[in-house]
């Protein structure tokens, strides 16, 4: 699909719902990182869509994806540097998205193990939110999003999991899950 400067990429499946769940994966993590759970949301009756690299997406050509594909309301799901686009995303494009999930990135403006910030400019996210986190030295972070989330916000920490999308699907796949149900 031409977005932006560029063309990108996507998977597009799962059954024809009225939910769609958008995977941005990590730099350097191909879309197949996202098999297992793209398998277990489409038992779950979700459609989701999964860029080939997020590499030169910003939050414009995400915007122009969706809206090329002609997609409305979408869960968000995103790990380690597509968390952080997601982040930028939910926080930003208020109106366009349902939920977000995040695997192994706190909200850009919480202080990470170290109490470094990475985007103090990032702006409050008002949807629910999950953060997820494998490493315990993340948990803080996690915890600390908290502060920047106007929603109902939950912390599921995944102990020995480097990388929750590759490592625990399942896991990943049930709290996606858990967002888009309306109870």
């Amino acid at each position: 699909m031409a977005v932006g400067n560029g063309n990108c990429t996507v998977r597009i499946d799962g059954p024809e719902s009225k939910h769609t769940v958008l995977l941005l994966p990590g730099a350097g993590d191909g879309p197949d990182v996202y098999d297992g759970v793209c398998e277990r949301l489409h038992n779950s009756d979700l459609r989701t869509i999964v860029p080939e690299d997020i590499t030169g997406l910003d939050e414009t050509a995400v915007m122009g994806l969706l809206d090329e594909l002609k997609v409305g309301w979408v869960n968000l799901v995103g790990s380690r540097e597509g968390a952080e686009l997601a982040w930028s995303l939910a926080a930003r494009q208020f109106g366009r998205f349902a939920s977000l999930v995040v695997a192994d990135r706190g909200h850009p403006a919480a202080p990470d193990a170290a109490g470094a910030v990475r985007g103090s400019d990032c702006p409050a996210v008002e949807l629910p939110t999950t953060v997820m986190v494998g490493d315990p030295d993340r948990r803080a972070e996690a915890d600390a999003s908290g502060r920047f989330v106007y929603s109902d916000f939950r912390v599921v920490q995944l102990d020995g999991v480097s990388n929750v999308p590759a490592a625990a699907a399942a896991e990943l796949a049930t709290e996606i899950v858990l967002r888009t149900s309306p109870w």
